[in-house]
């Protein structure tokens, strides 16, 4: 069984998704913060409402050529935006600021780890559900 085929999980799934992006992108910032006239990055936050309605959105499927085709968008990567709460420049023109870059890793880190957590017990609670046992 695909659980992705399954609203929460999906939901989970592209969280987790989003989080493994920023942290990257983050990581990217950190290892730049010598870079002269470098910006910091970071993504779009991941917008639950919009994901909600991916979740809850039916492929058509086209099972005649003449069929117009389904107008459905890809997964695909999460949008980059610039970091716009860098309120700090060096003299050579770098906008990362190392503690800033720091928190926000932490707290992504949090927030990935809170989500593998829901994530085992929403598999717990189907493997009781059907009867498998909680381990």
């Amino acid at each position: 069984m695909d659980l992705n085929r399954l609203g929460i999980f999906k939901l989970m799934s592209d969280k987790m998704a989003w989080d493994n992006q920023r942290q990257e992108v983050l990581a990217q910032n950190v290892s730049n913060s010598d870079t002269p006239n470098y910006q910091a990055q970071d993504l779009v936050p991941f917008d639950f409402k919009h994901q909600l309605r991916e979740a809850g959105h039916l492929e058509l499927v086209s099972t005649d050529p003449a069929h117009l085709a389904s107008s459905g968008t890809g997964a695909g990567g999460f949008r980059s935006a610039k970091d716009r709460t860098a309120y700090e420049t060096s003299p050579t023109g770098n906008a990362v600021v190392l503690e800033d870059q720091m928190t926000k890793i932490g707290q992504n880190a949090i927030d990935f780890q809170a989500l593998t957590n829901l994530y085992r017990k929403q598999i717990g609670m189907l493997k009781m559900a059907l009867g498998k046992g909680s381990g």
